[in-house]
């Protein structure tokens, strides 16, 4: 009695860790992850603001209405990537993830040099070559290591008002998603 009793909970414990695996791998192998559809919006390196509906089933779109939201796929596989943008919002707040949607780094206004975004994304060998000769446009930016080399950025800004929603949109466009050509890095 006692083994059948043993077989049947470790079975039911095998069952419920199979159905967990297979429910948190099936995004990765139907092409439906948030880096495949973000990369899908376009080319890499280049923010693409979200529309508040989606175009076309599984694209992505922003479902708050008080955010407005940009996002850009980008590989620092050859070479590192820039992220900025003004300082012309009350808020804003930057994520970003890599190829398998883990957060790596994430700030926002507050925490920023001056209020405006200005991040290096590299990897661990690009970044030591910059570290090492960092050019003066560099100086004040934050620079971040990613271990894989492709990854999305998520920037995020505040509009609860009408008012404050030409400034938001407007905030977005001159937002950058930029491969960067520093000596230090070739």
């Amino acid at each position: 009695m006692r083994s059948v009793l043993f077989a049947a909970v470790v079975g039911l414990l095998g069952a419920a860790a199979l159905h967990i695996l297979i429910v948190l791998a099936v995004p990765g192998f139907t092409g439906n992850d948030a880096y495949t559809r973000i990369a899908s919006l376009g080319d890499v390196q280049r923010f693409y603001p979200l529309p508040a509906a989606p175009a076309r089933s599984g694209a992505p779109f922003s479902d708050d209405p008080a955010l407005r939201i940009a996002v850009c796929a980008l590989s620092i596989a050859e070479r590192p990537v820039r992220l900025y943008a003004p300082d012309t919002v009350p808020f804003w707040s930057l994520g970003l993830f890599d190829r398998a949607s883990n957060e790596v780094f994430s700030m926002n206004d507050r925490t920023s040099v001056g209020g405006a975004l200005d991040v290096v994304v590299a990897t661990p060998v690009q970044l030591n070559a910059i570290r090492k000769a960092l050019p003066a446009e560099l100086s004040q930016s934050i620079l971040v290591e990613m271990a894989d080399q492709d990854g999305y950025a998520v920037l995020r800004t505040f509009a609860p008002t009408a008012t404050m929603e030409e400034g938001a949109r407007a905030f977005l466009a001159d937002a950058g998603c930029e491969t960067i050509d520093t000596g230090a890095t070739e």
